[in-house]
């Protein structure tokens, strides 16, 4: 079907609106769903391409990002599901871009950031990573890339791939 994503029955739920960006492993699409027409992200990762080590991690983000989608400053899972030897992850769309994006975007204009935007996007990090430690997860990878945005402001902490789950009874990890 023209606009859809090929592949199986699950995928075909969505109907594609445009590429967001294509990595090493797969392809980042904003798409529409069909049937509450809301837009998502859906990342899809080629299995078949990837190492054993790789392909781990991939099973592991939409682990994390499942067990985490309860926090508002996480990006929150819509589904996840194996078609035609692709992991596709269906999640919400930021729809102010990521923090890099935002940070280019403001140097250009010549703009510095206010103090308050910053100290809000700072909070909400903050209780983002809090929730994700309090489950035992590291993110690992917290750069301005993973970092996303709504038009409204809000942060939305995205890409858990590399993020491993720490050991409860590791005694490094105890709180005093």
């Amino acid at each position: 079907a023209a606009g859809g994503l090929g592949g199986g029955v699950r995928a075909a739920q969505y109907k594609r609106v445009k590429l967001l960006g294509r990595g090493a492993f797969g392809t980042a699409f904003l798409v529409r769903c069909r049937a509450d027409s809301r837009q998502y992200v859906l990342k899809r990762l080629d299995l078949m391409h990837m190492g054993a080590s790789e392909r781990a991690d991939a099973m592991r983000e939409a682990h994390i990002l499942e067990q985490l989608r309860r926090h508002p400053n996480i990006i929150r899972v819509r589904e996840h599901f194996i078609e035609e030897s692709r992991l596709c992850i269906v999640m919400d769309y930021a729809d102010g871009g990521d923090l890099a994006q935002r940070i280019e975007a403001q140097a250009a204009a010549g703009t510095p950031f206010t103090e308050e935007t910053v100290l809000d996007w700072f909070v909400q990090l903050c209780l983002a990573l809090k929730h994700a430690h309090d489950r035992k997860v590291l993110h690992r990878d917290l750069k301005p890339q993973n970092i996303f945005l709504t038009k409204r402001n809000f942060v939305r902490l995205g890409d858990f791939g590399s993020a491993p789950r720490r050991p409860s009874a590791d005694p490094r990890h105890q709180r005093p």
